[in-house]
């Protein structure tokens, strides 16, 4: 998973992949997103994690990563088969 997209890319890479569907994973559930990023901010909204706590990205190997509040997070479509990335507070 890219989590470094620049906010420059996220225009692009929302026309290369419209119609397509893209589901997160936060603490757990998988939700349907409908874009191809998704900044820090939605996901808190999106998962209803508090704000005074940081945002973790688990990769599909297992290691963790607190993630910066303006980050934007490129999410692959589909669902994903085997170990997904997951998000959770810190």
């Amino acid at each position: 998973m890219n989590v470094e997209a620049k906010q420059s890319d996220h225009g692009a890479a929302v026309a290369e992949l419209a119609g397509q569907k893209f589901f997160i994973n936060i603490e757990g559930q998988e939700y349907l997103w409908n874009k191809p990023t998704i900044t820090v901010q939605e996901i808190r909204q999106l998962g209803n994690l508090p704000t005074d706590m940081p945002v973790v990205c688990e990769d599909v190997e297992g290691r963790e990563r607190t993630l910066a509040e303006d980050e934007i997070v490129t999410i692959k479509p589909g669902h994903r088969h085997g170990r997904a990335p997951k998000y959770k507070r810190g």
